[in-house]
């Protein structure tokens, strides 16, 4: 097919590499080499940066995480369990380092990034109850870690995005941590790929339905995806009842095959009462925030800091000289 893309993004697309799933070392190393030429992010205040391992599941091995706080910091800040993307099967916190960090300095915010396990080593629900275990030890160790329990939140982008709008979900229904936000970066959220975009786009870069049903298949297990009884923590979309949720921020893509069950999630939250902002981004695709120079993508960063703030209800963090 042919796209409208936004005429700053165009140029760049040949450069992303367009290696399917079906080999996923190589498509991870692919996706390495690709973030090794994204420029690093200086934050321009100073930032405390710790890797730690937390108790896991029970049973289960402890889960790596990254604690990124302001350093300079006065009381309590706001808190974001932070979840990276790649289809569940691909990225790590060090590929997502510049993110996070960005949220901690720009926002204000003490941010938890999860190294959760990846399918399919590690199917559904492993990276799940690794990212609600990393929310249960954030908030038992909120002290130490200068975080305002009022003031909690969970958010992802991609695959992250769909695994935080499932450690909102567990965290209402098991009666964990009370969240104030959650912020669903593109999500992926269903696992039935029925929508009028995900049956369109099928040649889209870095993302596309082939790519999909890869991904579903190696998180859910061959032949799981479409059929009966998948759960809502595995894909959020089939969750019945979305009341008692913290209020949300969702953002799509106009050429992603995930753009419109992010549509469709937004509009059930703000039916089941949810307050909820949505942005679309039109002539944009998926993961075409890595073209961070297009005013598109600047728009989109400095929406979602703002949402951030506005959800976290942070006071804006001011340079030292």
């Amino acid at each position: 097919m042919t796209y409208a893309f936004d005429p700053e993004l165009a140029p760049w697309i040949e450069m992303f590499p367009q290696t399917p799933l079906t080999d996923i070392e190589l498509v991870r190393q692919s996706e390495n080499d690709l973030i090794a030429d994204v420029p690093v992010y200086e934050p321009p205040i100073p930032l405390d940066v710790r890797d730690l391992e937390v108790p896991g599941p029970q049973g289960d091995p402890q889960v790596p995480v990254r604690v990124y706080k302001p350093a300079d910091a006065d009381g309590t800040l706001p808190g974001l369990l932070y979840i990276h993307g790649g289809g569940f099967v691909l990225g790590s916190v060090a590929m997502f380092d510049s993110h996070a960090a960005r949220i901690a300095a720009e926002v204000g915010a003490v941010v938890v990034s999860v190294e959760y396990r990846l399918a399919p080593e590690h199917p559904f629900p492993a990276g799940f109850e690794d990212c609600y275990a990393a929310l249960l030890w954030t908030a038992a160790h909120a002290a130490e870690l200068g975080i305002d329990l009022e003031r909690l939140g969970v958010g992802g982008e991609s695959a992250g995005g769909g695994l935080a709008a499932a450690v909102a979900l567990v965290a209402r229904d098991r009666g964990g941590p009370a969240l104030c936000f959650q912020l669903l970066g593109i999500p992926e959220l269903d696992d039935r790929l029925d929508t009028v975009s995900m049956r369109a786009f099928t040649d889209t870069p870095l993302w596309n339905r082939p790519n999909a049903e890869l991904s579903w298949d190696y998180y859910l297990g061959a032949g799981v995806r479409g059929s009966e009884g998948v759960s809502p923590y595995a894909a959020p979309a089939r969750a019945e009842d979305l009341s008692g949720l913290p209020r949300a921020y969702v953002t799509t893509c106009e050429f992603d095959p995930l753009r419109d069950e992010g549509l469709t999630y937004a509009q059930r939250l703000l039916q089941a009462g949810v307050s909820t902002e949505l942005h679309h981004y039109p002539g944009t695709f998926h993961g075409s925030a890595l073209i961070e120079g297009a005013d598109v993508t600047q728009r989109m960063i400095a929406d979602q800091l703002g949402a951030l703030r506005r959800g976290l209800r942070a006071a804006l963090p001011t340079s030292k000289a």
